[in-house]
């Protein structure tokens, strides 16, 4: 069956593709009668207007992109589904796309979602490059960069503070007596590499330089993250402690140490980083550094939309939550 056009709404109602138009577009003088009329035979007709026309003809498409690494990190799947709960309460629909950490998909969602004419686009990727920017900017689409540092005068950020987050753990470890510890994390991405950094600054403080080969870069695929788990794992002297820059990550070293008989947190202390569902979830309960996901997906979702109705100016605002540490059930201490 055909998709039914703006003509047939028109010879089925009986008026002008003109009415028709000014019914969709919510425009013009039209009788709330001829108003009912039309919307009813465009309901009986099951007819979308077309979003390329919408946008075409000045009006916004209600529509968000959204950009993500890895749907598959809990952290960005939970994020999701606040931005979309968030979207649709104020009546938005918002289209993802994972990249999975390639910058060609990166290249061509943004294509993609320019060609939808997306009203602005939620950005938590880190390879975009200068060329991608100008082609976002040249069409003048409001972008908001999340998770990821933003450069204030390109576009408005909202992340942690990152660098704070991996420092905080660090010195929760070092507290309990961890001095040799093992450090995993995303090294391509730049929010996960200042995790990283917070946690190692403070051990340098204590006089406890971290050693390269206690700190492994890994992504969120699991077979190369139990890789890493076992390569630190391996090292002699094992640490005693693991800071995780995802609570995936964390999780996978959980279950990696117990498979090979090593008892957390009584043989290995784990602390993650994002406080997902699923750090509460696991076994024993995961010790984590949290960032506040609701807040962060609200202030988004409402950073952008100002951005979107003309409220914006340069530099850009940049928000920066503060994380906190959520003690649980994965880190015990030792005597020195």
């Amino acid at each position: 069956m055909m998709r039914a056009t703006i003509y047939d709404v028109a010879k089925e109602a009986a008026v002008s593709i003109a009415t028709v138009s000014k019914v969709v577009n919510d425009t013009g003088q039209i009788s709330e009668k001829t108003r009912n009329h039309v919307k009813q035979v465009m309901k009986k007709l099951d007819y979308e207007p077309s979003t390329i026309a919408t946008a075409l003809s000045g009006k916004k498409t209600k529509t968000l992109g959204v950009l993500v690494p890895n749907i598959a990190n809990p952290f960005f799947g939970e994020i999701t589904r606040v931005l979309e709960n968030i979207a649709r309460e104020l009546d938005y629909a918002i289209i993802i796309c994972s990249t999975y950490n390639q910058p060609e998909r990166e290249k061509e969602y943004i294509t993609l979602l320019l060609r939808k004419h997306v009203d602005g686009i939620i950005i938590a990727t880190e390879q975009l490059d200068e060329e991608t920017l100008r082609k976002i900017n040249k069409r003048d689409t409001p972008i908001l960069k999340f998770s990821v540092q933003a450069n204030p005068n390109e576009a408005t950020g909202v992340t942690t503070n990152n660098f704070e987050g991996g420092y905080i753990a660090a010195r929760y470890l070092f507290d309990k007596g961890h001095h040799q510890v093992g450090l995993i994390g995303d090294l391509s991405r730049d929010s996960e590499k200042k995790r990283l950094q917070g946690f190692c600054d403070y051990f340098e403080m204590q006089q406890h330089a971290i050693q390269a080969s206690y700190i492994i870069s890994s992504d969120s695929e699991l077979t190369e993250a139990k890789k890493a788990v076992d390569r630190l794992l391996n090292n002699t002297p094992r640490p005693t402690a693991l800071f995780a820059t995802t609570d995936f990550l964390a999780i996978v070293a959980i279950n990696s140490a117990t498979q090979k008989g090593i008892k957390v947190p009584e043989e290995l202390s784990v602390v993650g980083f994002d406080n997902t569902i699923y750090a509460q979830l696991c076994q024993p309960p995961l010790t984590t550094i949290e960032q506040p996901i609701e807040e962060m997906g609200k202030l988004a979702i409402h950073q952008l939309l100002k951005i979107i109705n003309g409220e914006k100016s340069i530099p850009y605002e940049q928000i920066v939550l503060t994380p906190k540490l959520i003690e649980r059930q994965t880190v015990s201490s030792i005597n020195l």
